[in-house]
Parts: C-alpha cells; sequence; structure tokens
C-alpha cells in the first residue's frame, strides 16, 4: 500500500478530553481484524524521549542532527527538525506498511477528523464547522450534523471507522 493511499484520520479536541485513551482502546481493535495501525501524536509544546547518559542522547549532545537506534524489532529516529514538519511529510517519511494512520492532534489540518469533545465553560467543540469533521465523540446529549458517538462505544466508534475508510488488512 502506498503511502498516498493509506487512510488517515485525526482524533482532535482540547487537552484532556480522553483523546489518547479512546485511540488506546480502539488500536487492540484494528489489530484484532488484522489492520496494521500507525499513530502520529502532535505535541505543541515540543518533546524529549532520549535518556540522558545513554548512547544515542550522547551522540545528540555531540552534535548529530540524526541519530538511529536499531534492534532486531524495533527502530527510532531522533532527527531535529527546524521548522514544524507538515503531517503529509511525516507520513511519506515514516509511514510504511500500514492499513491506517491515526493522528493525535494537528486539529488545524485538512484531514478527515474525529472530535473528542467535553464541555467546558460552555465552550462548543472546536471542529464543528470544519467540512473534514466524521463524527463527535461525547458523554453529553449532543447534536450535529455528524454522527455522535458515546466515548464507551468502542465497537460503534471502530465500524463507523471501518466502513467510512473501507478497511481491509493488507497484510
Amino acid at each position: 500500500m502506498s503511502n498516498n493511499s493509506i487512510p488517515v484520520l485525526a482524533f482532535v479536541g482540547l487537552s484532556k478530553t480522553g483523546k489518547t485513551s479512546l485511540i488506546e482502546s480502539l488500536i487492540p481493535i484494528f489489530c484484532s481484524k488484522g489492520i496494521r495501525v500507525a499513530v502520529i501524536k502532535h505535541h505543541h509544546l515540543g518533546f524529549d524521549i532520549d535518556i540522558p547518559g545513554k548512547d544515542t542522547h550522547r551522540f545528540k549532545q555531540a552534535g548529530a542532527q540524526t541519530v538511529i537506534i536499531s534492534s532486531p524489532d524495533k527502530i527510532a529516529v531522533i532527527k531535529d527538525s527546524f521548522v514544524e514538519p507538515e503531517v503529509e511529510d511525516i507520513i511519506s517519511r515514516y509511514v510504511t506498511e500500514t492499513d491506517i494512520v491515526i493522528i493525535e492532534g494537528y486539529k488545524k489540518a485538512k484531514l478527515p477528523k474525529i472530535e473528542v469533545y467535553i464541555n467546558r465553560e460552555d465552550q462548543p467543540p472546536l471542529c464543528l464547522d470544519d467540512e473534514n469533521l466524521l463524527a463527535i465523540v461525547t458523554d453529553l446529549p449532543f447534536s450535529a450534523h455528524v454522527p455522535v458517538f458515546s466515548r464507551d462505544d468502542k465497537e460503534g466508534i471502530s465500524e463507523f471507522i471501518f466502513s467510512h475508510f473501507t478497511l481491509r488488512p493488507s497484510g
């Protein structure tokens, strides 16, 4: 499956709305049906995953722009980015052997998205007017122009995603 034909779905919403937990609960459902999942997490503040004192950290501290660590079962790339990469560039460079890319964040990207919504001080959903909004996940009574799912309805949400993207195992 080429990168440009891999379905991409973003889960968006304010911080602490349960996006990570929802994605985490959907991954095993996809995997049980033979769907290979890639996940991209957007973090607007920056992050560090390297461990001080380890070889890869030492290489970065010495000035390497890119450090790659590999083992028989994993590979990780630690690369300086001087401008925030577009999600499409990340997918084309790093995502292979995958049936769907699930993204947490990138709410402004022109991607199909599901918003995880909780009411905070009567704030409406972030993406209600976004033409790429496919559904809303909330525990509030809510009516919208897109399907609305309870956050506990993991099977319903996964079936909606399978149907929308016509997902089939490719491996």
